[in-house]
């Protein structure tokens, strides 16, 4: 769609006959509050929104989409570091007001609909002392997390997101209700379990449950940044035969202003492991206690606390709002050369709420055939989210190229990447997420369920 098109209007009243959800055009009260993503560095002003209920609505407005040529983004949280959930002039289809859930557990299953958050779905599923493994900030959308795998505090025993994924209702481009799982449309599941939303909108997830909590033992503990060479080595060695119901992850910052920091670390340069044991306490308290006495930690937060505690405890680092950037990659192993860019590359940190977070891969992750679903890096050993952020637009230059510059000192150690760690890098850079082999595959898949690319806006693989 050329940029200042304008939607038929006769089009948009007919579709508002039959639609149930709410159709927001630009001059509307609400639009811009609409329009609106995580991500405040994005600022893009879609011709029309579609605010869906239901699989009838999202049907609705993909014939209206493709009748009128337009451009679509789809959005479930809004959670999209490069902001593809909004578009300039086009559609979007907001599916933020399908927030259904049902959780069966006898069964140990869970249904969840393309709105909800992941804290919403915790919140309904540790009712009964069960969770499906997902991400580590609660207002993250259930929909975009799982489809590009989904990694989280308890994958090291559960696996990812995907990996208990059991089935999924997929509206296609031409408008299709389908449902795909591993005895129906058995292509379209091994795409959708990593391939992100190439191949059409799920409106529904179902998951199988497992059992966690209600209580854990999880939290951070912090040390000086100038003890980052020797915590960091530590580290590496502590986690090397854990069990699988320990996973953590390893923070650089500046220590935030809230108020389980004491005033006068606020805002120093600190380094972190938090830790998440998805086991009964008592075992995590002994799992965790060499790393709680390591060193001369300045704060220790890590304590018996309920799940849902510890699942919002990164939120108020990353609030609906601010500039972020982030850079991503996968490293195997955190070797000395590795430690030794990371203690250089964390000391030049300047913005109160820039991070990097390096996340502990392995246990039941890379226990899973690699082929099994389209997500790719299960034998990574490590996975850098470096977070260039800043609360405005002052300052969100310079954080970005120090995101860059880390990520390209540690060029040399590469491997794979997280497509959900993405920003928007190019073509190159989506096949690396995947690989040649399954690229390939995605592309053929591509070509069947979406020909002409109507799903563009994500981590596109193009039909061609």
């Amino acid at each position: 769609m050329a940029q200042g098109t304008v939607i038929d209007g006769g089009a948009v009243d007919e579709l508002q006959t039959s639609f149930r959800g709410e159709l927001v055009r630009p001059d509307d009260a609400g639009y811009d509050e609409h329009r609106k993503v995580w991500n405040g560095s994005i600022d893009r002003r879609p011709a029309l929104i579609a605010r869906c209920t239901g699989v009838a609505d999202i049907r609705a407005a993909v014939r209206l989409a493709r009748s009128q040529d337009l451009l679509v983004a789809v959005r479930g949280g809004g959670h999209s570091f490069p902001g593809l959930s909004v578009c300039d002039d086009g559609m979007l289809i907001d599916l933020g007001l399908m927030k259904g859930i049902r959780v069966d557990p006898e069964g140990r299953t869970a249904r969840g609909q393309a709105g909800v958050l992941l804290g919403e779905l915790d919140r309904e599923t540790q009712e009964f002392g069960l969770a499906v493994p997902s991400g580590i900030v609660t207002h993250t959308g259930l929909a975009g997390l799982t489809l590009g795998g989904g990694i989280g505090w308890v994958m090291g025993k559960y696996g990812l997101t995907i990996d208990q994924l059991q089935s999924v209702d997929v509206v296609t481009a031409n408008g299709e209700l389908v449902r795909a799982s591993e005895d129906q449309n058995a292509d379209l599941f091994w795409g959708v379990r990593g391939g992100g939303g190439n191949f059409g909108i799920v409106t529904e997830f179902e998951f199988k449950l497992n059992p966690v909590g209600p209580y854990v033992m999880a939290g951070p503990v912090f040390w000086p940044m100038e003890d980052a060479p020797e915590v960091l080595r530590f580290y590496r060695d502590w986690i090397a035969d854990c069990p699988d119901e320990l996973m953590t992850i390893a923070v650089q910052r500046r220590a935030p202003a809230l108020p389980i920091v004491p005033p006068d670390l606020v805002g120093k340069l600190v380094v972190a492991v938090v830790a998440c044991y998805a086991g009964p306490v008592e075992d995590g308290e002994r799992v965790v206690r060499p790393l709680k006495e390591f060193g001369s930690p300045v704060l220790d937060l890590c304590r018996p606390k309920p799940f849902l505690e510890h699942q919002r405890m990164f939120d108020p680092s990353f609030p609906r709002g601010w500039s972020y950037y982030i850079r991503s990659c996968d490293v195997a192993s955190l070797d000395d050369d590795v430690i030794d860019i990371v203690v250089e590359r964390g000391r030049r940190i300047t913005s109160p709420v820039t991070s990097v977070a390096l996340w502990q891969m392995g246990g039941a992750v890379g226990r899973i055939d690699d082929g099994a679903t389209a997500f790719s890096g299960r034998q990574a050993g490590f996975t850098f989210n470096i977070n260039g952020n800043s609360k405005t637009a002052d300052g969100f230059d310079a954080e970005r190229q120090w995101a860059r510059d880390y990520w390209s000192a540690l060029a040399p150690h590469h491997t794979s990447v997280y497509v959900n760690f993405l920003m928007e890098e190019g073509e190159e850079r989506v096949r690396q997420a995947y690989g040649a082999g399954k690229y390939d595959r995605l592309k053929a898949l591509k070509r069947k369920y979406d020909p002409t690319n109507f799903f563009t806006l994500n981590q596109n693989i193009k039909p061609g």
